[in-house]
């Protein structure tokens, strides 16, 4: 099991989410953020915008997943 916080993830808070995949903690994330989406919370908004923008770029949101894949497995299980 591995931690990462909703920041670590591109996002806007310290919430944290523990999985044991990185597939299953991008979920985690996705979930989290329709939530903040639906609450309009501010800094979450923002952090959605740059995420749309940098989804723009298939190859740039791959090394982006690739990036945080590689964060990922670097941490150490908890």
């Amino acid at each position: 099991m591995k931690t990462m916080t909703c920041k670590q993830l591109g996002g806007a808070c310290e919430m944290e989410f523990r999985a044991e995949t990185f597939q299953e903690m991008a979920e985690q994330s996705k979930q989290h953020g329709m939530e903040m989406f639906q609450k309009s919370d501010g800094p979450h908004l923002e952090a959605m915008a740059k995420m749309q923008e940098l989804m723009q770029s298939p190859e740039d949101m791959n090394k982006w997943m690739a990036e945080k894949q590689q964060e990922f497995d670097q941490l150490p299980s908890n």
